[in-house]
Parts: C-alpha cells; sequence; structure tokens
C-alpha cells in the first residue's frame, strides 16, 4: 500500500460517519441522543427568540395605548377579544372581573372589589409567565446532562479500546485511536448539545424576567388607577 492510499484510508477510519457506524451501540445511542437534544435545543432557541420579542412588542404597543389617555372602558371596548399578550391579557382579565364585580358593588359596596381584581391579576401574571417560561426545563435540563451522558459515552469508548488492547495484545496505536477517537467524538457531542442550552436558557430567563418584572409593575400601577377610582366612588 503506498504512502496516498494510506492517508485516504486513515482518513476514512477516523472521518465522523466512520466512527458512528464503528462505535459500539451503546456509544451509537449515545450519540443519538446527543444530536437529538442537539436538534431540539435549537428548536426550543429558535421559538424563543420569537415569542420572547413577539410579547416585547406586544407590551411596547400595550403600553402607549394605555397611557395615551383613553378611557379604561374604551380601551376595553377597543382591544376586545384581541388581547392575548401578557400585559394586555392582564389588563382584560382584570377589567373583566371589574365589570362583573360594578353591579353587585352598587348594592352591596365596594369592600373586597379591589382584593378580587388584584387576585385575578395575580392568577393571569402566573399563567402569563408560565406560558413564557414553557420549555425552558428541557434548555436547563440538556445543559446539565448533555456533558455527563457524553462521558458517559467516552468512558464506555474507553473501556472498549481496552478491550481492543487485551485481545490483539498489542498497543500499538492504530489499535487504541479508532476507540479513543469514537469515545472523544461523545464528548464532543454532550458539549455541543449543553453549550448552547446553557447559554441560551440564561439569556431567556434573564429577559422573562425582566418582562415578568414589567406585568408586576403595570399589576401595581393598575391597582393603584382602581383604588382611586373605587375611592372616587365610595
Amino acid at each position: 500500500m503506498d504512502v496516498h492510499t494510506t492517508q485516504i484510508a486513515a482518513q476514512q477510519g477516523f472521518s465522523l460517519l466512520h466512527m458512528f457506524w464503528e462505535a459500539h451501540i451503546v456509544v451509537k445511542i449515545v450519540m443519538l441522543g446527543l444530536i437529538a437534544a442537539s436538534i431540539g435545543c435549537w428548536a426550543v432557541i429558535f421559538e424563543k427568540f420569537y415569542v420572547v420579542a413577539r410579547v416585547r412588542r406586544a407590551t411596547d404597543k400595550f403600553e402607549q395605548l394605555f397611557w395615551s389617555g383613553q378611557s379604561l372602558d374604551d380601551l376595553y371596548l377597543t382591544l376586545g377579544t384581541r388581547a392575548s399578550e401578557a400585559m394586555a391579557s392582564l389588563f382584560m382579565a382584570a377589567m373583566r372581573e371589574w365589570k362583573r364585580s360594578q353591579t353587585a358593588a352598587m348594592k352591596s359596596g365596594f369592600h373586597g372589589v379591589q382584593q378580587r381584581i388584584e387576585k385575578v391579576m395575580d392568577v393571569q401574571l402566573q399563567r402569563e409567565m408560565a406560558k413564557l417560561e414553557s420549555k425552558l426545563l428541557f434548555l436547563a435540563t440538556v445543559g446539565s446532562t448533555a456533558p455527563f451522558i457524553g462521558l458517559f459515552g467516552t468512558v464506555w469508548g474507553v473501556m472498549n479500546s481496552f478491550r481492543a488492547i487485551a485481545v490483539t495484545k498489542s498497543t500499538n496505536l492504530a489499535v487504541v485511536a479508532p476507540g479513543l477517537a469514537e469515545a472523544l467524538a461523545a464528548t464532543g457531542l454532550g458539549l455541543l448539545a449543553a453549550i448552547p442550552a446553557v447559554i441560551f436558557y440564561n439569556k431567556f430567563a434573564s429577559d422573562i424576567g425582566k418582562i415578568g418584572a414589567r406585568l408586576e409593575n403595570f399589576a401595581d400601577e393598575f391597582s393603584a388607577i382602581i383604588s382611586r377610582q373605587l375611592d372616587e366612588n365610595a
């Protein structure tokens, strides 16, 4: 075999696809699982980019409408059934409770109305945060477990390499290297899945936390507005 043929054989032997097909079944399962986890992470990442950007735009738009000076009743009628994003849904939930409570309040007084409105806003706030935080647990799980899963594949591959040494009774690099390469590929795939998952989990957790703070601030401000109106009607 000439030098050129030897180089071609070496390249084929250490290609990622060839290493996958030559790997032990356990290492193959680990690799496939990590590849699937990586694909799933990127799907969640792209979805969260879209969702967070959409909620930010909807929140900015609603705040402009809310502080534009029009009455709460007019804003309630303007939004109608279109309010489905974060702050607008918080406002609509509070206004629906306010509308339901007005008739009873006229008869029995306004005691307890504000507490009910605040409770409704709190429940709606938790729902909105739950929607925003959905699938973040998947990123956190992959980020924390993928390196260990990859390490498991690496340990298994190293065990097979030592087994090959025992069978062939040779420590030649040509005997050991393929198994070690397969083993290290598992670790590489684990890091490939974990690093983006951790980075974007932290980013989205921060972004969602800021949105949550805006919603809480709006709930407090709206509660103060309702309190003033109740005092005027009392």
